[in-house]
């Protein structure tokens, strides 16, 4: 607990950044899934406080995903009412612990480096193109919008756009100069002086946001933003009130095959959004400390279970906000908590205060975290690294941003397995050549895959050549390699090509392998 409270004067301001940045994304998560704006914020709380306390994650931050807006949006429209639907929340908490206990988080560790940082390159991509409609106060779609076709009917790129011919000089202004404030809080010079070490430049960005406003609001109520260009949460005008947006789910309804099939689907999605996230932000963070994936689906789990019980949204590990958590220099998971108590605090307490904050300073703040998650110096490295490594991080990107998050990393994990079978077929096969001697070793495992580079190399032998075929370093062989070999060998007379076999050929138990299948003498020892 000790260590915890020394990062504290890091994980302050940083769940501060984070808490502003979550509440309009959690509120635009909630609309676009046709639920109550409080249901987000619900999830919020839940995300920051529960799941920060039960999870071994030192920088995520879990709250409601734009990845799963579809999929609530039509559950919600089967359920009878939507108190069924908190219930099937409820039901995905549970079937997530029961992944967890049986240890299911494995699987984000499958997906590779490249897919990772593509991922995040992409999310980056996201949050810049995504966000400068909020930059220059144009909105059309609901904050945290991630696909490429938006509600309104325009993309991503369109929006961008559309959002230049429809300029707020207020909402520009503000933006710019947070973006610059950010820029300068990243020099040389700015972190030398320790007043801006305790400083927070995001914080700041949303202080003098908010100040400009009130400012030209005092000279003359035409130069402030509107009211849809402010955080717009809910506000209660008493106790009860508040407590009324709290919800109990519908327990009658646990035999709906709906309710079930819907926690089912949330579980798993949310489960590998969850892990995928998790090992994204392992990437980020400066400490490089690895989260036990199963304890995070435990932790997730029973974040739904709370959800739900209080009338919220699904949770998950969500990039955006980790990654906003991470640049803002948290250290450790007590930033997490605190953005949670803060949006519980402030909901009640203040919602007028933080109706006055500008979506643009909030704009700003993702815009340079987008940057700071796809710098070109990113790409350079990646393309350095080889093809095999470069073209997953680019399909990764490309299909992230044209389609969503989930079937792009599919996508992305698709083309690096292209790559590593490539890989290995290409160093399965070893060929070596000395006048007219010719060695064709086989090394590793040799399935079906290779049988096209084996036919090559064996076509490659000129007339009246010896050749000799090595299995000694194969641990494995295909029927159709078998076959490919003895093809080759009963016509090798022909072209007068002698063939002696080398197969004193071991498996992994250290176990002669029958090699009786060859119809080569064993000539070579």
């Amino acid at each position: 607990m000790k260590k915890y409270f020394q990062g504290v004067g890091s994980d302050l301001p940083a769940s501060i950044v984070v808490f502003l940045v979550a509440v309009p994304l959690c509120l635009g998560v909630a609309v676009a899934s046709g639920a109550p704006p409080f249901t987000g914020l619900i999830a919020g709380m839940t995300g920051g406080i529960v799941v920060g306390f039960i999870s071994k994650s030192q920088l995520s931050v879990s709250g409601p995903a734009a990845g799963l807006t579809a999929i609530v949006a039509a559950a919600i429209l089967k359920m009878p009412v939507i108190e069924a639907f908190f219930l099937a929340v409820v039901l995905s908490g549970i079937l997530q612990i029961i992944m967890g206990i049986f240890k299911l988080g494995v699987i984000g560790d499958y997906v590779p480096n490249s897919v990772i940082k593509g991922m995040l390159a992409a999310i980056g991509i996201i949050l810049i193109l995504k966000q400068i409609p909020y930059l220059v106060g144009y909105k059309t779609s609901f904050e945290g919008d991630e696909t490429f076709i938006e509600a309104s009917g325009e993309n991503t790129f369109s929006s961008v756009l559309n959002s230049l011919n429809h300029l707020t000089p207020i909402a520009v202004a503000i933006g710019i100069l947070g973006i610059l404030i950010l820029i300068g809080f990243e020099t040389k010079w700015m972190k030398k002086q320790k007043i801006f070490n305790i400083l927070s430049g995001p914080l700041v960005v949303v202080i003098v946001g908010v100040l400009i406003n009130i400012f030209l609001g005092d000279l003359d109520h035409k130069l402030t933003n509107k009211e849809a260009q402010l955080v717009n949460i809910p506000v209660a005008g008493s106790a009860a009130e508040f407590l009324s947006f709290f919800k109990l789910p519908d327990w009658s309804a646990i035999t709906n095959p709906d309710v079930w099939f819907t926690a089912i689907t949330l579980a798993l999605v949310a489960s590998l959004e969850t892990l995928l996230g998790i090992e994204a932000v392992d990437k980020l963070d400066p400490l490089k400390r690895a989260t036990p994936s199963n304890r995070e689906l435990v932790a997730q789990g029973t974040g739904n279970i709370v959800s739900g019980l209080l009338g919220g949204l699904p949770v998950t590990s969500v990039i955006v906000r980790s990654s906003a958590n991470v640049n803002a220099g948290a250290k450790t998971k007590v930033s997490t908590i605190l953005h949670g108590v803060l949006i519980l605090l402030c909901v009640f307490f203040v919602p007028n205060m933080l109706n006055m904050i500008p979506l643009a300073a909030l704009a700003a703040i993702l815009i340079f975290t987008g940057y700071k998650l796809a710098k070109v110096t990113l790409f350079i490295d990646y393309y350095k690294r080889g093809w095999d490594q470069f073209i997953p991080f680019i399909v990764t990107i490309i299909a992230i941003v044209r389609i969503d998050l989930l079937k792009g990393v599919l996508i992305g994990i698709a083309t690096g397995i292209f790559y590593i079978i490539r890989g290995n077929f290409r160093t399965a096969i070893f060929t070596v050549k000395d006048k007219d001697y010719y060695l064709i070793r086989l090394r590793k495992d040799i399935s079906f895959f290779s049988k096209p580079k084996l036919k090559k190399e064996l076509e490659a032998i000129p007339e009246n050549s010896k050749l000799m075929i090595d299995l000694t370093k194969a641990e494995f062989i295909d029927k159709d390699i078998i076959e490919t070999i003895n093809e080759f060998t009963a016509h090798a007379a022909l072209k007068n090509i002698g063939v002696t076999l080398n197969k004193s050929m071991y498996n992994e138990s250290h176990q002669l392998i029958d090699t009786k299948q060859f119809n080569v003498d064993d000539s070579a020892h």
